[in-house]
This record gives structure tokens, sequence and C-alpha cells, in this order.
């Protein structure tokens, strides 16, 4: 049996891991990327939705993986090691209304291991491994070593009341910028996605079955057009749609008492 390795040089077919990509855009980005000829392993921590993929589309690998053990996510990179690949994105993501519900403990840890302490964890890894191949890849202009995570438009604001989420992808836009910095000398590409709403199942679950009520909400294929658009451009932090990046962009040169007052105002009409 040929391994992924011999199988990726002897075809040439650029490897893409996703983290996250057994559902939603994180999937949606891994069949994509498949239809470009690339190779594509994708990590996910539903056993479920692992089956899923492995019966429909047999030719993506797929790794399980729980992102906040830690411990698992270190044995899952240390497997990964001996693979070589030319883009890792970052989509894995947890999300609580904290407007609508009170956040516990368990919602805390969840989101801050995987917004942030995972992707940092895996960041770390990937850029230390894409250091020590980028010399030995004949990589052309589609398939440049990169890293891409995906953050989100709510990372963009930068205010007292944010939610844990917000603060966590604000951490994580900021995280992805000083990669950019660092791996210039590289020739390693970083970008972040803060895009708005995605008409995902996972956001119409949050949403009673329905979101599209949500502003300027954008199906999975327009985010994916956008989000390799953005990779295409180089754009160091793509926000999008465009009216909500005007949106976000007017409110965030307002005075910050005036932010505050009106982001509060809004948390307070929530609860």
């Amino acid at each position: 049996m040929k391994t992924l390795v011999e199988d990726t040089t002897k075809n040439h077919a650029p490897h893409i891991i996703i983290v996250g990509g057994t559902s939603g855009l994180g999937l949606a980005l891994a069949l994509h990327h498949q239809t470009l000829g690339w190779q594509v392993s994708v990590v996910g921590s539903s056993i479920e939705k692992i089956a899923d993929i492995n019966s429909q589309h047999p030719a993506i690998v797929t790794y399980v993986c729980d992102l906040t053990d830690s411990s698992q996510t270190q044995t899952l990179l240390d497997n990964l090691s001996s693979i070589p690949f030319q883009r890792l994105i970052y989509s894995a993501g947890s999300y609580t209304n904290e407007r609508i519900h009170h956040l516990n403990q368990a919602d805390s840890d969840q989101m801050l291991a995987i917004n942030l302490q995972a992707f940092e964890q895996v960041f770390r890894w990937a850029s230390s491994q894409l250091k020590q191949q980028y010399q030995s890849l004949d990589a052309s202009k589609s398939d440049k070593p990169s890293l891409i995570c995906i953050a989100s438009i709510a990372g963009t604001m930068d205010y007292p009341y944010a939610s844990l989420y917000a603060k966590s992808k604000r951490a994580m836009i900021v995280t992805a910028s000083a990669y950019r910095a660092a791996l210039i000398p590289c020739d390693i590409q970083v970008n972040c996605i803060a895009s708005g709403y995605i008409d995902t199942k996972a956001l119409r679950d949050l949403n009673d079955g329905d979101a599209s009520h949500k502003p300027f909400i954008m199906s999975t294929k327009t985010a994916v057009h956008h989000i390799m658009q953005a990779i295409d451009d180089d754009v160091e932090i793509a926000i999008f749609p465009r009216s909500m990046r005007y949106i976000t962009s007017a409110l965030n040169h307002l005075p910050k008492p005036v932010l505050n007052w009106i982001l509060r105002s809004k948390l307070d009409k929530a609860k």
C-alpha cells in the first residue's frame, strides 16, 4: 500500500490539512481544494462526521481529535509531522451566545481551548513544519506554503464588553498577524479570515433551524469564493461581506466612550 508521502511526491499534488474540516465552512473548503486537485486531510472531533466523509469522500484522509485535549492534539501533530503539506487552514471553532445563555465553566473552557489554545498549538507546529520544508518545496503561486485561520468579524471590534468568543477571535487575528510578520523571511504566507455570518448547519442549529434573519448572511459557496480570493491575493486580514466591513470600520472609528455606550446598550437589550 502506498503511503500519503509517496503519493504526494509522485503526483506532485499539493497537500492541505484542514483542522475543523468535517462540517460547515471547513468541509466546504476541503471539497473545494479537492476539486482543484489538492490532496486533502481533515481533522474533526465527531466520529459520525468522520464516518460520513469516509463514506462519501473516500479520497479525503480523516483524523479524529478532541482539540480541547492538548495531549491528544499533540499526538495528532506528532503523527502528521512526517507528512509534507503546503497549506494548513485552522477552521475549528466553538461558540456560545453569551447574550442569551449564561456562560458556564464548561462553555468557557471549551471556547478558550478551541478558539485560542489549540489554535496556537497547531499554528506553532505548522509554522515549524513549513519552515523546515519550504526550501525543498517546488511551490508555484497556487501552492505557496501558507497558513490560514478562520476568525470572525466579531474579533475586529475592540471594546470592553466584547464576549469571550469575540475576544478569543481578536486574539486569533493578532496572533496570525504576528506569524505573518515572523514568516516573511521564510516566504510563508499567513492569512486571517474575519467573515460575517455564514449559513452553515451549526449557525442554523443555534437559531432554531433558520438563520436567515442574520444580517448580511452569506452561503458557504460565497464564503469559500471570498476566502480563496483572499488567499490568492495574499490579504492579511480578509473582512467580508463588504457591507459588514464598512459598518465595523465605522464603529471602530467612533470615540471609545461612544462605541462602548452603543454596544453596551445592545447587550443590555438582548438580555
